[in-house]
């Protein structure tokens, strides 16, 4: 699956992006979620739920497929 991530926002925590993109319900699960699957920002691999993102930055998910981040400002 691949899908795009509008945000309004300078950038957006990856912790944030997951729960947008409906791979996790809530927030907190994030830290579990990125301990037990694979996440790659821009081709390396990425554990941080906070980690920013920004504009252009592709998302792949384990199990999930790819996010891409697009800002509107």
């Amino acid at each position: 699956m691949e899908q795009t991530i509008t945000i309004h926002t300078p950038y957006i925590t990856l912790g944030q992006l997951l729960k947008e993109a409906g791979v996790i319900d809530t927030g907190g699960m994030a830290k579990m979620f990125l301990s037990e699957y694979e996440v790659h920002v821009n081709g390396e691999q990425e554990q941080r739920r906070g980690k920013k993102l920004y504009h252009g930055d592709e998302i792949e998910i384990e199990g999930a497929g790819t996010v891409t981040v697009h800002s509107s400002e």
